[in-house]
């Protein structure tokens, strides 16, 4: 059972640190650049570049999952736009609405997607393996140490990059994540029901390995996500409050 509690920690851990980091970071650098530009439209240009190639596999990962479920789809768009409550959405792709089903497979596509993809460039071409399992064993100290090791690896900075932005735009959007809902309701009381029935042992016995594999993996790639992220802020921030010290701005 601990063994189980830690992979669940572990995944609780990725996914909390990971949103909490994508959204400062979006944050620092959203202000980094209009200290240096002066202009919010630069700034937001330059963002949109910065992230685009994560912006069109989000949006893709959208349009061929609708395609692939026989949903109708409308205009598909890459071009960011300011919203409203003030956040900025980087792209879009209209699709019909449809059953909840489809719905939420069609919102969680870029999750999938961009899952799959941090788990093969992360492991096949960085080997973040190595700094895996020094996490896993709770040795905060080798981090750097395996990292600067992992940094060797031929086209090191190109796959981080690539990591960082698929990584920092596959979090569906509130919009996506609306047919969510439904589903985490029926499938909570279907587990209910199978556990007052009494087949929670049975149900443990023949599905609980596989479960357990899944997040498991999930949960390296969450982290190693954060990971990414959490090397980037410091020296952002640090950037940051250079250029509000320099110029005598504080951005809120």
């Amino acid at each position: 059972m601990t063994d189980e509690i830690n992979i669940l920690g572990w995944f609780l851990v990725g996914v909390i640190g990971l949103a909490i980091l994508q959204r400062r970071l979006h944050n620092e650098i959203q202000t980094v650049l209009f200290l240096i530009t002066k202009r919010i439209d630069l700034a937001l240009a330059i963002f949109s570049i910065l992230f685009l190639p994560g912006v069109l596999l989000h949006e893709l990962s959208h349009y061929f999952m609708a395609r692939l479920l026989k949903v109708p789809v409308g205009r598909l768009s890459i071009i960011p736009q300011p919203l409203p409550d003030g956040r900025l959405r980087l792209g879009y792709v209209e699709t019909a609405s449809t059953d909840f089903l489809r719905d939420a497979l069609i919102g969680a596509a870029p999750l999938i997607t961009g899952s799959l993809f941090v788990a093969y460039a992360g492991l096949v071409h960085l080997n973040f393996a190595a700094i895996w399992e020094q996490l896993a064993l709770g040795q905060i100290s080798s981090l750097l140490p395996a990292f600067s090791q992992v940094s060797n690896q031929p086209d090191f900075w190109i796959w981080f990059y690539i990591i960082f932005v698929v990584s920092s735009t596959m979090f569906p959007s509130a919009t996506d994540r609306r047919a969510w809902s439904p589903i985490l309701l029926t499938l909570g009381l279907f587990v209910a029901l199978l556990l007052i029935s009494g087949a929670g042992p049975w149900l443990w016995t023949n599905l609980g390995s596989g479960l357990l594999s899944i997040v498991h993996i999930l949960s390296l790639i969450y982290i190693l996500s954060a990971f990414v992220h959490l090397i980037i802020l410091p020296p952002l921030w640090l950037l940051r409050v250079s250029l509000e010290r320099t110029f005598r701005l504080k951005v809120v």
